[in-house]
């Protein structure tokens, strides 16, 4: 071993520190000057806000505060930590909820053992990637029947507001057949979120889960890196042979939250003042997910569409890279059918590779009954239709009642996917009679 790489361990301990300090506060950003950092290290100001480097601008650092900047003054100090965000991963993080910088929110400490790695990483080689072609059963008739998942599939749920996606997922993190679920909830009100661990997540799906919070009130960078810390333990579980499900609510606030983290260093705002940045990180995020050498990560992404405008950019971008979409119907929700999820405009890009062509006729054959009694709906409403003019129609009306009740499903209610393949054939035997 050479003398140098003996005396480095000493050398570091008595180089001497260099501090910075603030030079001016605007907006969200800190400007930084007298110590040099890469974009995205972690600094500390004041020896109590920790901040992130986002941008450096001659020998200016523009850092965003992962707390509150009150009491922060120029000529403030500021410390370089000589290394991005780090979190911890481990198997005894199962049953625990942590912050959007993966720490404990739960009043327990972190137990020993765990491994702390950087927050950023790179996507499994796409060559490398196992392909995705087993079913994973949701618990979910209309899901697992209609718009099946693969162990390794990238799907995502969109709806507007207040239509049952929070419920949905409860039901899904309960019902899945994955070793390990993973939930992050990003820009949730605060009320919300207890509501949701007691009442739809609950005790049973918490001891297998892993949840990642960061409510509204966190300063954007924290929602922002609080998927990508999920998104880390996740991989982690996957790396280690494990089917992972990761659940995500919502794309779209972390998708506000880059656009906040964008303007404030100084990006252009471009489609909807989304800027440049906010559309490389939507793949740069979901492609983390999916199949790996060993191991899945099935990512379920909720989509918050603006004024249930489903062509919105981000909903767009998003429905471009994802494998799927599950969309939510306002109109089912205000009627009482749930979950809320319009079958006939959601798709499963993995479907013909996860169900066997028995169970691939099955599903056609009622989306076929359901397509055609929706086109004379309006007509069968004002009395202009007349019985016998589309056999297909008068049998999917006459199945209407019983396609309902296929559909809707308690939020309590957890079918295995042999089961509800079971119930959909005898729906489609019954029609046939």
């Amino acid at each position: 071993m050479r003398l140098l790489d003996v005396m480095r361990p000493a050398l570091r301990v008595a180089a001497p520190e260099v501090f910075g300090q603030v030079t001016s506060v605007v907006g969200l950003s800190v400007s930084v000057g007298g110590i040099r950092a890469a974009v995205g290290d972690l600094v500390v100001i004041d020896e109590r806000v920790p901040a992130e480097v986002v941008s450096i601008d001659d020998e200016q650092l523009a850092c965003l505060p992962l707390g509150p900047l009150s009491g922060i003054s120029a000529g403030a100090r500021v410390r370089n930590t000589g290394g991005p965000l780090q979190v911890p991963v481990g198997d005894s993080l199962r049953g625990r909820i942590l912050d959007g910088l993966g720490q404990p929110m739960d009043g327990r400490p972190l137990p020993p053992g765990l491994h702390y790695v950087t927050v950023e990483n790179v996507p499994p080689n796409a060559l490398e990637r196992k392909l995705v072609n087993e079913p994973l059963p949701l618990g979910v008739r209309a899901l697992d029947t209609l718009i099946p998942c693969g162990r390794g599939q990238r799907m995502g749920i969109f709806a507007g507001s207040g239509v049952g996606k929070s419920s949905l997922m409860s039901m899904i993190t309960r019902g899945t057949e994955a070793e390990i679920t993973v939930v992050c909830l990003v820009g949730e009100r605060g009320r919300e979120v207890r509501e949701f661990l007691e009442h739809d997540l609950g005790a049973e799906g918490l001891a297998k889960a892993v949840v990642v919070i960061a409510t509204s009130d966190q300063p954007p960078l924290v929602r922002l890196r609080a998927c990508f810390v999920a998104t880390r333990i996740a991989e982690f579980f996957r790396d280690h042979g494990r089917d992972v499900l990761l659940l995500m609510d919502s794309l779209t606030r972390a998708a506000m939250a880059q656009r906040e983290v964008g303007l404030s260093a100084g990006e252009p705002p471009a489609t909807r003042g989304y800027p440049p940045s906010t559309f490389a990180m939507l793949p740069r995020l979901l492609e983390r997910a999916g199949p790996g050498a060993v191991g899945s990560i099935t990512g379920l992404y909720t989509v918050l569409v603006e004024g249930d405008e489903h062509n919105e950019p981000i909903a767009d971008a998003a429905r471009s890279i994802l494998d799927g979409h599950i969309v939510l119907d306002r109109r089912l929700a205000t009627s009482g059918h749930f979950p809320s999820i319009d079958v006939l405009e959601s798709v499963s890009r993995v479907s013909g590779a996860v169900t066997t062509p028995a169970q691939r006729a099955a599903a056609t054959e009622l989306r076929r009954l359901m397509a055609a009694g929706r086109e004379v709906k309006e007509l069968v409403e004002i009395g202009a239709y007349v019985p016998g003019t589309n056999p297909l129609a008068d049998r999917g009306r006459a199945l209407e009642p019983s396609i309902n009740g296929f559909l809707r499903q308690d939020m309590t209610d957890q079918t295995s996917a042999h089961d509800a393949w079971v119930a959909l054939a005898h729906l489609l035997a019954e029609g046939a009679a």
